[in-house]
């Protein structure tokens, strides 16, 4: 009987994480998270069915943190990892002139440098699982054209983008697939959130008012199904993400213009 295989998902406490965490427990996986919300994972687990989930709190910042807790899945899941869902980010955005240097600092820890320490420290032990292992990472719709209004959260998911590429051409010899999701806005209870401390408005009410939709999570999770087990690079997901891939690769001066004027414009 072939091993269970196991991914181990950043930012599990609730979102796409925990929407991830519950698709590929139905898909017969071994899931550990790791998030800086004990609580919140703990009510991921609950979700995922007797033996079927591990959890550790991890700051994606932390370098040794990554080693320590992904050694330690590994252990949970019988000595091996096949997959590593780079997912914990922050929303941060708003005009670049009124994020505090606090907030410059958090987003690119968090979205860039978390992303980079984990795909560092899951290598070894994806390199170990090849082939078939697969090192997955949550970009965004932000990283196919920059976002107005978001100018260092979109430069956070274009490096995650760029992280990809680079790795899908570094680490091809040793068997490992590289992949990235690229969501546009998803119905998580990040939306309910103001996007940076300047700002009186959730990002669920700016969303809405510019005429742009909000994707169910349970479309990114099956997503990340799909990534993990198949060959392309980049995923869009939900109808901008889509709109946006074809607007920058086939009518980029067009696309300017209308974000130049307004996102509704």
């Amino acid at each position: 009987m072939p091993p269970v295989r196991a991914i181990f998902i950043s930012g599990g406490a609730s979102g796409i994480g925990r929407a991830v965490a519950v698709r590929f427990a139905a898909g017969g996986w071994f899931v550990g998270l790791g998030d800086i919300d004990a609580a919140g994972m703990a009510g991921t687990l609950a979700l995922l069915g007797e033996g079927r989930g591990w959890s550790r709190l991890l700051d994606v910042r932390d370098a040794a943190q990554w080693d320590d807790v992904l050694a330690a899945f590994a252990e949970a899941a019988g000595g091996r990892i096949d997959a590593v869902f780079n997912n914990a980010g922050v929303p941060l955005g708003g005009p670049l002139a009124e994020m505090t240097e606090a907030e410059i600092d958090r987003c690119l820890g968090v979205n860039l440098k978390g992303a980079l320490l984990g795909a560092r420290a899951a290598y070894p032990w994806l390199r170990a699982s090849a082939p078939g292992s697969c090192l997955l990472s949550t970009s965004s719709a932000a990283g196919i054209w920059g976002t107005p209004g978001a100018a260092v959260y979109s430069a956070t998911k274009f490096a995650v983008r760029a992280m990809t590429e680079s790795l899908d051409a570094d680490w091809a010899a040793d068997g490992i697939r590289v992949a990235d999701l690229m969501p546009a806005f998803i119905d998580t209870p990040l939306l309910d959130h103001t996007s940076h401390a300047g700002s009186n408005a959730a990002i669920r009410a700016e969303v809405s008012a510019a005429g742009l939709e909000i994707t169910p999570v349970d479309e990114v999770a099956e997503t990340a199904w799909r990534a993990v087990h198949g060959t392309r690079l980049h995923w869009p997901v939900g109808k901008t993400a889509v709109r946006l891939t074809r607007a920058a690769r086939w009518f980029p001066g067009a696309l300017r213009k209308q974000l130049r004027r307004g996102l509704s414009g």
